[in-house]
Protein backbone atom coordinates (compact mmCIF):
# COMPACT_ATOMS: atom_id res chain seq x y z
CA UNK A 1 0.00 0.00 0.00
CA UNK A 2 1.47 3.32 -1.07
CA UNK A 3 1.50 6.63 0.77
CA UNK A 4 -1.12 7.89 -1.71
CA UNK A 5 -3.40 4.96 -0.82
CA UNK A 6 -3.06 5.76 2.88
CA UNK A 7 -3.99 9.41 2.32
CA UNK A 8 -6.94 8.27 0.19
CA UNK A 9 -8.12 6.03 3.06
CA UNK A 10 -7.87 8.84 5.60
CA UNK A 11 -9.79 11.28 3.38
CA UNK A 12 -12.55 8.71 2.79
CA UNK A 13 -12.78 7.95 6.51
CA UNK A 14 -13.02 11.65 7.39
CA UNK A 15 -15.66 12.19 4.71
CA UNK A 16 -17.79 9.37 6.16
CA UNK A 17 -17.23 10.74 9.68
CA UNK A 18 -18.45 14.24 8.85
CA UNK A 19 -21.43 13.04 6.80
CA UNK A 20 -22.55 10.82 9.68
CA UNK A 21 -21.95 13.59 12.21
CA UNK A 22 -23.94 16.16 10.21
CA UNK A 23 -26.87 13.94 9.20
CA UNK A 24 -27.58 12.49 12.66
CA UNK A 25 -29.45 15.63 13.92
CA UNK A 26 -31.65 15.50 10.80
CA UNK A 27 -32.38 11.81 11.36
CA UNK A 28 -33.20 12.56 15.01
CA UNK A 29 -35.88 15.05 14.00
CA UNK A 30 -37.19 12.64 11.35
CA UNK A 31 -37.45 9.83 13.93
CA UNK A 32 -39.75 11.96 16.10
CA UNK A 33 -41.86 12.94 13.08
CA UNK A 34 -42.53 9.37 11.89
CA UNK A 35 -42.89 7.85 15.36
CA UNK A 36 -39.63 5.90 15.55
CA UNK A 37 -39.38 6.46 19.31
CA UNK A 38 -38.57 3.95 22.04
CA UNK A 39 -40.68 4.42 25.17
CA UNK A 40 -39.23 2.63 28.24
CA UNK A 41 -41.78 0.03 29.28
CA UNK A 42 -39.77 -2.79 30.87
CA UNK A 43 -36.69 -3.36 33.02
CA UNK A 44 -34.51 -4.29 30.03
CA UNK A 45 -34.42 -0.66 28.91
CA UNK A 46 -31.84 1.51 30.60
CA UNK A 47 -33.26 4.90 29.56
CA UNK A 48 -35.96 6.70 31.55
CA UNK A 49 -37.42 8.95 28.86
CA UNK A 50 -38.64 8.32 25.33
CA UNK A 51 -35.70 8.22 22.90
CA UNK A 52 -35.64 8.56 19.10
CA UNK A 53 -34.56 5.45 17.22
CA UNK A 54 -33.46 4.97 13.61
CA UNK A 55 -30.07 6.65 14.15
CA UNK A 56 -28.50 3.95 12.01
CA UNK A 57 -29.95 5.70 8.99
CA UNK A 58 -27.25 8.38 9.39
CA UNK A 59 -24.56 5.68 9.42
CA UNK A 60 -26.08 4.08 6.32
CA UNK A 61 -26.22 7.39 4.46
CA UNK A 62 -22.61 8.21 5.35
CA UNK A 63 -21.38 4.76 4.34
CA UNK A 64 -23.34 4.63 1.09
CA UNK A 65 -22.55 8.14 -0.14
CA UNK A 66 -18.86 7.91 0.72
CA UNK A 67 -18.54 4.42 -0.79
CA UNK A 68 -20.17 5.49 -4.05
CA UNK A 69 -17.79 8.46 -4.29
CA UNK A 70 -14.52 6.79 -3.29
CA UNK A 71 -14.95 3.09 -4.13
CA UNK A 72 -15.05 1.46 -7.54
CA UNK A 73 -18.42 -0.01 -8.51
CA UNK A 74 -18.52 -3.77 -8.98
CA UNK A 75 -21.12 -6.54 -8.99
CA UNK A 76 -20.26 -7.50 -5.43
CA UNK A 77 -20.36 -3.89 -4.26
CA UNK A 78 -23.81 -3.32 -5.80
CA UNK A 79 -25.08 -6.60 -4.36
CA UNK A 80 -23.84 -5.58 -0.91
CA UNK A 81 -25.57 -2.18 -1.16
CA UNK A 82 -28.83 -3.76 -2.37
CA UNK A 83 -28.79 -6.17 0.57
CA UNK A 84 -27.98 -3.27 2.89
CA UNK A 85 -30.95 -1.33 1.53
CA UNK A 86 -33.24 -4.28 2.33
CA UNK A 87 -31.79 -4.40 5.85
CA UNK A 88 -32.27 -0.66 6.34
CA UNK A 89 -35.92 -0.81 5.26
CA UNK A 90 -36.43 -3.75 7.63
CA UNK A 91 -34.83 -1.81 10.49
CA UNK A 92 -36.88 1.34 9.87
CA UNK A 93 -40.14 -0.62 9.83
CA UNK A 94 -39.13 -2.46 13.00
CA UNK A 95 -38.19 0.78 14.78
CA UNK A 96 -41.63 2.22 14.00
CA UNK A 97 -43.96 -0.79 14.18
CA UNK A 98 -41.99 -3.50 16.08
CA UNK A 99 -41.80 -6.15 13.38
CA UNK A 100 -42.45 -9.83 14.07
CA UNK A 101 -39.10 -11.57 14.85
CA UNK A 102 -39.63 -14.28 12.24
CA UNK A 103 -40.50 -11.74 9.55
CA UNK A 104 -37.37 -9.81 10.49
CA UNK A 105 -35.32 -13.02 10.28
CA UNK A 106 -36.77 -13.73 6.83
CA UNK A 107 -35.72 -10.28 5.63
CA UNK A 108 -32.20 -10.91 6.97
CA UNK A 109 -32.03 -14.16 5.03
CA UNK A 110 -33.22 -12.42 1.84
CA UNK A 111 -30.59 -9.68 2.18
CA UNK A 112 -27.91 -12.32 2.79
CA UNK A 113 -29.00 -14.25 -0.32
CA UNK A 114 -28.81 -11.03 -2.38
CA UNK A 115 -25.23 -10.52 -1.23
CA UNK A 116 -24.38 -14.18 -1.82
CA UNK A 117 -25.88 -14.04 -5.30
CA UNK A 118 -23.53 -11.17 -6.18
CA UNK A 119 -20.48 -13.26 -5.24
CA UNK A 120 -20.09 -12.44 -1.53
CA UNK A 121 -19.93 -16.09 -0.45
CA UNK A 122 -17.90 -18.27 1.90
CA UNK A 123 -16.87 -20.85 -0.68
CA UNK A 124 -14.04 -22.41 1.29
CA UNK A 125 -12.03 -21.96 4.47
CA UNK A 126 -8.45 -22.81 5.39
CA UNK A 127 -8.72 -24.57 8.75
CA UNK A 128 -5.32 -25.46 10.21
CA UNK A 129 -3.89 -25.90 6.73
CA UNK A 130 -6.78 -28.03 5.46
CA UNK A 131 -9.08 -26.62 2.81
CA UNK A 132 -12.78 -27.17 3.29
CA UNK A 133 -14.79 -26.49 0.15
CA UNK A 134 -18.50 -25.89 0.69
CA UNK A 135 -19.47 -26.07 -2.98
CA UNK A 136 -23.30 -25.96 -3.20
CA UNK A 137 -23.53 -25.40 0.56
CA UNK A 138 -21.65 -22.10 0.26
CA UNK A 139 -24.98 -20.24 0.17
CA UNK A 140 -26.12 -21.92 3.39
CA UNK A 141 -22.86 -21.19 5.22
CA UNK A 142 -22.90 -17.60 3.96
CA UNK A 143 -26.47 -16.98 5.11
CA UNK A 144 -25.70 -18.45 8.54
CA UNK A 145 -22.70 -16.10 8.93
CA UNK A 146 -24.71 -13.06 7.82
CA UNK A 147 -27.64 -13.83 10.11
CA UNK A 148 -25.40 -14.72 13.07
CA UNK A 149 -23.35 -11.54 12.94
CA UNK A 150 -26.34 -9.33 12.14
CA UNK A 151 -28.20 -10.56 15.20
CA UNK A 152 -25.06 -10.52 17.36
CA UNK A 153 -24.56 -6.79 16.80
CA UNK A 154 -28.28 -6.20 17.31
CA UNK A 155 -28.51 -8.10 20.60
CA UNK A 156 -25.69 -6.19 22.31
CA UNK A 157 -27.40 -2.88 21.53
CA UNK A 158 -28.65 -2.47 25.10
CA UNK A 159 -26.57 0.40 26.52
CA UNK A 160 -25.75 3.87 25.24
CA UNK A 161 -22.93 3.63 22.72
CA UNK A 162 -22.26 -0.09 23.26
CA UNK A 163 -23.17 -1.63 19.90
CA UNK A 164 -21.91 1.28 17.81
CA UNK A 165 -18.68 1.51 19.80
CA UNK A 166 -18.00 -2.23 19.61
CA UNK A 167 -18.73 -2.15 15.87
CA UNK A 168 -16.25 0.71 15.50
CA UNK A 169 -13.61 -1.28 17.38
CA UNK A 170 -14.34 -4.33 15.20
CA UNK A 171 -14.10 -2.26 12.01
CA UNK A 172 -10.78 -0.75 13.10
CA UNK A 173 -9.54 -4.25 13.99
CA UNK A 174 -10.46 -5.54 10.54
CA UNK A 175 -8.89 -2.46 8.96
CA UNK A 176 -5.55 -2.80 10.78
CA UNK A 177 -5.49 -6.59 10.36
CA UNK A 178 -5.93 -6.29 6.60
CA UNK A 179 -2.66 -4.33 6.35
CA UNK A 180 -0.70 -7.43 7.43
CA UNK A 181 -2.36 -10.06 5.24
CA UNK A 182 -0.41 -11.31 2.22
CA UNK A 183 -3.50 -11.06 0.05
CA UNK A 184 -5.69 -7.99 0.31
CA UNK A 185 -7.96 -5.96 -1.91
CA UNK A 186 -7.73 -2.19 -1.55
CA UNK A 187 -11.47 -1.70 -2.09
CA UNK A 188 -12.25 -3.91 0.94
CA UNK A 189 -9.75 -2.01 3.08
CA UNK A 190 -11.35 1.21 1.86
CA UNK A 191 -14.88 0.04 2.72
CA UNK A 192 -13.74 -0.92 6.20
CA UNK A 193 -12.21 2.52 6.76
CA UNK A 194 -15.42 4.16 5.54
CA UNK A 195 -17.51 2.03 7.90
CA UNK A 196 -15.28 2.95 10.85
CA UNK A 197 -15.61 6.65 9.99
CA UNK A 198 -19.40 6.36 9.64
CA UNK A 199 -19.70 4.74 13.09
CA UNK A 200 -17.35 7.25 14.72
CA UNK A 201 -19.43 10.16 13.38
CA UNK A 202 -22.56 8.80 15.06
CA UNK A 203 -20.94 7.97 18.42
CA UNK A 204 -20.98 11.54 19.89
CA UNK A 205 -24.80 11.43 19.75
CA UNK A 206 -25.00 7.85 21.03
CA UNK A 207 -22.65 7.89 24.02
CA UNK A 208 -24.22 8.22 27.46
CA UNK A 209 -26.33 10.24 27.91
CA UNK A 210 -27.52 9.29 24.43
CA UNK A 211 -29.40 11.78 22.27
CA UNK A 212 -30.49 9.09 19.79
CA UNK A 213 -30.35 5.30 19.50
CA UNK A 214 -29.22 3.36 16.44
CA UNK A 215 -32.30 1.18 16.68
CA UNK A 216 -32.58 -1.96 14.58
CA UNK A 217 -31.94 0.29 11.58
CA UNK A 218 -28.34 0.73 12.67
CA UNK A 219 -27.64 -2.52 14.52
CA UNK A 220 -28.87 -4.74 11.68
CA UNK A 221 -27.02 -2.65 9.10
CA UNK A 222 -23.71 -2.75 10.97
CA UNK A 223 -23.93 -6.50 11.49
CA UNK A 224 -24.75 -7.02 7.82
CA UNK A 225 -21.91 -4.82 6.51
CA UNK A 226 -19.36 -6.29 8.92
CA UNK A 227 -20.36 -9.77 7.76
CA UNK A 228 -19.98 -8.79 4.09
CA UNK A 229 -16.60 -7.13 4.62
CA UNK A 230 -15.27 -10.07 6.65
CA UNK A 231 -16.24 -12.50 3.86
CA UNK A 232 -14.60 -10.43 1.12
CA UNK A 233 -11.57 -9.52 3.18
CA UNK A 234 -10.79 -12.73 5.07
CA UNK A 235 -12.79 -15.84 4.19
CA UNK A 236 -11.75 -15.54 0.55
CA UNK A 237 -8.05 -15.36 1.49
CA UNK A 238 -6.01 -18.56 1.47
CA UNK A 239 -3.84 -17.65 4.48
CA UNK A 240 -4.44 -19.92 7.49
CA UNK A 241 -4.57 -17.04 9.99
CA UNK A 242 -7.18 -15.18 7.93
CA UNK A 243 -9.91 -17.57 9.07
CA UNK A 244 -9.51 -16.66 12.75
CA UNK A 245 -9.36 -12.87 12.43
CA UNK A 246 -13.13 -12.24 12.00
CA UNK A 247 -14.01 -14.55 14.89
CA UNK A 248 -11.62 -12.71 17.19
CA UNK A 249 -12.68 -9.29 15.94
CA UNK A 250 -16.35 -10.11 16.59
CA UNK A 251 -15.74 -12.36 19.62
CA UNK A 252 -17.71 -10.32 22.16
CA UNK A 253 -21.00 -9.95 20.24
CA UNK A 254 -20.83 -13.53 18.91
CA UNK A 255 -20.15 -14.98 22.37
CA UNK A 256 -22.85 -12.91 24.06
CA UNK A 257 -25.40 -13.92 21.42
CA UNK A 258 -24.44 -17.60 21.59
CA UNK A 259 -24.81 -17.64 25.38
CA UNK A 260 -28.14 -15.78 25.09
CA UNK A 261 -29.56 -18.33 22.64
CA UNK A 262 -28.35 -21.31 24.70
CA UNK A 263 -29.67 -19.76 27.92
CA UNK A 264 -33.12 -19.21 26.44
CA UNK A 265 -33.30 -22.68 24.91
CA UNK A 266 -32.26 -24.37 28.19
CA UNK A 267 -35.01 -22.41 29.96
CA UNK A 268 -37.57 -23.66 27.45
CA UNK A 269 -37.99 -20.28 25.76
CA UNK A 270 -37.70 -19.18 22.17
CA UNK A 271 -34.14 -18.05 21.31
CA UNK A 272 -35.71 -14.85 19.95
CA UNK A 273 -37.38 -13.99 23.28
CA UNK A 274 -35.92 -10.84 24.80
CA UNK A 275 -34.55 -11.13 28.34
CA UNK A 276 -32.28 -9.39 30.81
CA UNK A 277 -29.43 -11.88 30.82
CA UNK A 278 -26.85 -10.25 28.56
CA UNK A 279 -23.39 -9.38 29.86
CA UNK A 280 -24.19 -5.65 29.90
CA UNK A 281 -27.31 -6.34 31.98
CA UNK A 282 -25.22 -8.34 34.47
CA UNK A 283 -22.80 -5.44 34.87
CA UNK A 284 -25.67 -3.02 35.48
CA UNK A 285 -27.20 -5.40 38.05
CA UNK A 286 -23.83 -5.51 39.86
CA UNK A 287 -24.08 -1.78 40.45
CA UNK A 288 -22.02 -0.35 37.59
CA UNK A 289 -23.61 2.46 35.62
CA UNK A 290 -23.89 2.61 31.84
CA UNK A 291 -20.59 4.38 31.22
CA UNK A 292 -18.69 2.02 33.47
CA UNK A 293 -20.24 -1.06 31.88
CA UNK A 294 -19.63 0.18 28.34
CA UNK A 295 -16.01 1.09 29.18
CA UNK A 296 -15.32 -2.44 30.42
CA UNK A 297 -16.93 -4.04 27.38
CA UNK A 298 -14.96 -1.70 25.09
CA UNK A 299 -11.82 -2.96 26.84
CA UNK A 300 -12.80 -6.59 26.23
CA UNK A 301 -13.50 -5.93 22.55
CA UNK A 302 -10.21 -4.07 22.19
CA UNK A 303 -8.21 -6.94 23.72
CA UNK A 304 -9.86 -9.34 21.29
CA UNK A 305 -9.01 -6.88 18.53
CA UNK A 306 -5.33 -6.90 19.54
CA UNK A 307 -5.34 -10.71 19.43
CA UNK A 308 -6.92 -10.61 15.95
CA UNK A 309 -4.24 -8.21 14.71
CA UNK A 310 -1.50 -10.47 16.11
CA UNK A 311 -3.03 -13.41 14.24
CA UNK A 312 -3.08 -11.34 11.05
CA UNK A 313 0.63 -10.61 11.62
CA UNK A 314 1.17 -14.40 11.81
CA UNK A 315 2.12 -14.02 15.47
CA UNK A 316 -0.21 -16.83 16.50
CA UNK A 317 1.62 -17.58 19.75
CA UNK A 318 1.38 -13.94 20.80
CA UNK A 319 -2.32 -13.88 19.97
CA UNK A 320 -2.99 -17.02 22.01
CA UNK A 321 -0.98 -15.65 24.97
CA UNK A 322 -3.04 -12.43 24.91
CA UNK A 323 -6.30 -14.42 24.74
CA UNK A 324 -5.37 -16.78 27.60
CA UNK A 325 -4.08 -13.94 29.78
CA UNK A 326 -7.18 -11.83 29.05
CA UNK A 327 -9.45 -14.77 29.91
CA UNK A 328 -7.69 -15.32 33.25
CA UNK A 329 -7.86 -11.62 34.14
CA UNK A 330 -11.52 -11.44 33.10
CA UNK A 331 -12.48 -14.47 35.22
CA UNK A 332 -10.62 -13.13 38.26
CA UNK A 333 -12.14 -9.65 37.94
CA UNK A 334 -15.62 -11.10 37.37
CA UNK A 335 -15.29 -13.26 40.49
CA UNK A 336 -14.14 -10.29 42.57
CA UNK A 337 -16.76 -7.77 41.47
CA UNK A 338 -19.48 -10.39 41.76
CA UNK A 339 -18.56 -11.42 45.30
CA UNK A 340 -19.76 -8.48 47.39
CA UNK A 341 -20.04 -4.70 47.46
CA UNK A 342 -17.05 -4.51 49.77
CA UNK A 343 -14.84 -6.61 47.48
CA UNK A 344 -16.03 -4.66 44.44
CA UNK A 345 -15.00 -1.45 46.15
CA UNK A 346 -11.56 -2.87 46.94
CA UNK A 347 -10.89 -3.60 43.26
CA UNK A 348 -11.05 0.15 42.56
CA UNK A 349 -12.95 -0.42 39.29
CA UNK A 350 -16.02 1.46 40.46
CA UNK A 351 -13.93 4.30 41.90
CA UNK A 352 -11.70 4.59 38.83
CA UNK A 353 -14.57 4.66 36.36
CA UNK A 354 -16.65 6.94 38.62
CA UNK A 355 -13.90 9.56 38.50
CA UNK A 356 -13.93 9.38 34.71
CA UNK A 357 -17.71 9.75 34.78
CA UNK A 358 -17.58 12.81 37.04
CA UNK A 359 -15.13 14.59 34.76
CA UNK A 360 -17.20 13.73 31.69
CA UNK A 361 -20.41 14.81 33.39
CA UNK A 362 -19.25 18.33 34.25
CA UNK A 363 -19.89 19.92 30.82
CA UNK A 364 -22.91 17.72 30.19
CA UNK A 365 -25.10 18.56 33.16
CA UNK A 366 -26.69 21.58 31.50
CA UNK A 367 -26.95 19.83 28.17
CA UNK A 368 -28.54 16.77 29.72
CA UNK A 369 -31.23 18.80 31.45
CA UNK A 370 -31.87 20.66 28.22
CA UNK A 371 -32.16 17.39 26.35
CA UNK A 372 -34.79 16.11 28.74
CA UNK A 373 -36.81 19.26 28.25
CA UNK A 374 -36.55 18.81 24.50
CA UNK A 375 -38.34 15.49 24.67
CA UNK A 376 -41.60 16.89 25.97
CA UNK A 377 -42.82 18.90 22.96
CA UNK A 378 -41.54 16.29 20.52
CA UNK A 379 -43.31 13.46 22.33
CA UNK A 380 -46.55 15.40 22.47
CA UNK A 381 -46.27 16.15 18.76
Amino acid sequence: MTFYDLIYLIIAMLCAFFISLSTTPIVRVLAYKIGAVDVPKDNRRMHKVAMPLMGGLAIFIAFTVTSLVFNEVSKQFLGMLLGAFIIIITGIIDDIYNMNPFVKLTMQVISALVAAGSGIRIEHINLFGHYINFNAFSYVVTVIWFVALTNAVNLIDGLDGLSCGVSTISAVTILVSSFFLPEKTFSIVLLTAILAGSCAGFLPFNLNPAKIFMGDTGALFLGYILAAISILGFFKINAIVAFWVPFLAFAFPLADTSFAFLRRIFHGKSPFTADRGHIHHKLIDMGFNQRQSVAMLYAISSIMGVAAILFAMSNVVGGIVILVFALIVFVLNWALVNRSNETRGRTGLSLLLSEIDEKADEPENTEQSTTKKEHTPDEKA
